[in-house]
């Protein structure tokens, strides 16, 4: 058994209240975290401790402090927006799983003093997040032209068509289960996470809701989702989910390889999208078809660093996934192997498919960025128009300084300097219209 150099996880969030997202724009709306999502995490956080901190363990991460944390061999990313506040809230369960309080976390000061942490010892572990709004490494698809593009496409697909056609009846009886809300295909999505919450947190609804109709409503969700965040091409719009986070992913492995790099785990704490884009790109839902699916709350997958012992000093990388709190990790081929793959090949195939800036998310995108902010292909009309009313303005505003030239035996230069300057500034800012 070689050993695990170092793991990066991909870690779903636990429970969380109902999460609604638009159907065409996946413009998501304000959802948190509940008791049972931060015990959800928190279970997941210490399955990833016996797993890989425990010295006992196979996959025990080599030269990792255990005990105590070293932050420099910890990094952690939650994505802060759609779910953010839920997702933050279980990187910070997980970690609590991963790193609990220890006794030892203490200090000594000058006086003789002895001072342990709050909690009995509890580790603070930084979370990086990026400001909501601007987070395109793990949440790429909003704000993305292309994206609903592709949206529009899935729905006037044939195959979704014939689905949702199959799916009439199901849809005419769950229509006194919603309360209102659109009991169409394309808002699968919104129907199932209502149900699934209501079930959740509802004993009345519990009570009420006919059998298998959640289940109904979890595959047409599926299929959904699926759809959506995946494409025929590896490189298509579709993945722009796995994408992205495929640059984090890239980064992280070459650090690890690199021996004076001192980083040996990092966990980036995101929604589901992420996952069915992988688990397409990677080629596991081909012998996996079941991965082709939301994954369930808590789920994690795993890309573990393999160093063989001498002769063979290459990297191997192994994948794993869980479904959940229930399940275990099960190992997953990727690319039609049947073991291990070299760091090296999984290097190759993917790095060209990576968005690893702003500039390429914004050409994947169809989005153009310029002095005035960041405007899509379909807002150039307004722009062309707004820009043209100005200048006509400006002309205006040159024509009436002449004629009171005319009417005037003199007029300060700054005070014509100085009106010109005041228009070009609210021009600027965009009070010149």
């Amino acid at each position: 058994m070689p050993d695990v150099h170092g793991v990066l996880i991909i870690a779903r969030n636990g429970d969380r209240t109902e999460f609604y997202q638009d159907p065409y724009t996946y413009e998501p709306s304000y959802t948190e975290s509940t008791p049972l999502g931060a015990v959800e995490s928190h279970q997941l956080g210490c399955y990833l401790r016996s797993t890989y901190l425990s010295p006992s363990s196979p996959s025990h991460i080599q030269g990792i402090h255990a005990d105590l944390v070293q932050n420099d061999q910890v990094v952690v990313h939650a994505k802060a927006g759609g779910e953010g506040t839920a997702i933050f809230d279980s990187a910070i369960a997980v970690l609590q799983g991963l790193f609990p309080p220890n006794s030892n976390n203490v200090i000594d000061l000058a006086n003789g003093t002895k001072v342990v942490t709050p909690l009995g010892g509890y580790q603070y572990i930084p979370v990086e997040m990026a400001p909501s709004g601007v987070d395109r490494a793990l949440e790429p698809w909003t704000e993305c032209p292309a994206f609903e593009q592709h949206v529009k496409s899935v729905y006037a697909s044939e195959g979704f068509k014939e689905t949702g056609k199959s799916a009439g009846h199901f849809f005419g009886v769950v229509r006194d289960y919603v309360f209102g809300r659109p009991t169409t295909f394309e808002n699968a999505w919104n129907i199932y996470d209502f149900m699934n919450s209501q079930l959740t947190h509802n004993q009345t609804y519990a009570y009420r809701l006919p059998p298998t109709l959640i289940e109904q409503a979890h595959g047409y969700a599926d299929y959904h989702e699926n759809a959506i965040f995946s494409d025929k091409e590896m490189g298509g719009i579709g993945n722009i989910a796995g994408r992205t986070i495929l640059h984090t992913i890239l980064h992280t492995l070459q650090r690890i390889t690199f021996d004076e790099d001192p980083l040996r785990l990092l966990l980036l704490e995101t929604s589901y999208q992420p996952f069915i884009s992988l688990f397409h790109m990677m080629e596991m839902v081909n012998e996996h078809p079941e991965l082709a699916a939301i994954p369930n709350h808590a789920s994690a997958l795993a890309f573990e660093l393999l160093r063989g012992p001498p002769p063979e000093l290459r990297e191997f990388l192994r994948i794993k996934f869980k479904n959940g709190t229930n399940e275990d990790f099960q190992t997953y081929p990727i690319f039609g192997h049947k073991g291990d793959i070299a760091v090296t090949e999984f290097l190759y195939r993917l790095e060209n498919f990576a968005i690893s800036n702003q500039k390429q998310w914004e050409s994947a995108c169809g989005v153009h960025s310029g002095y005035f902010g960041i405007t899509s292909a379909a807002d150039n009309t307004n722009t062309l128009l707004a820009a043209t009313f100005s200048a006509f303005l400006l002309l205006a505003m040159f024509a009436l300084s002449w004629f009171k030239r005319r009417q005037s035996t003199y007029v300060p230069v700054r005070e014509v300097v100085g009106h010109f300057n005041l228009h070009c500034a609210l021009l600027t800012y965009g009070y010149g219209l």
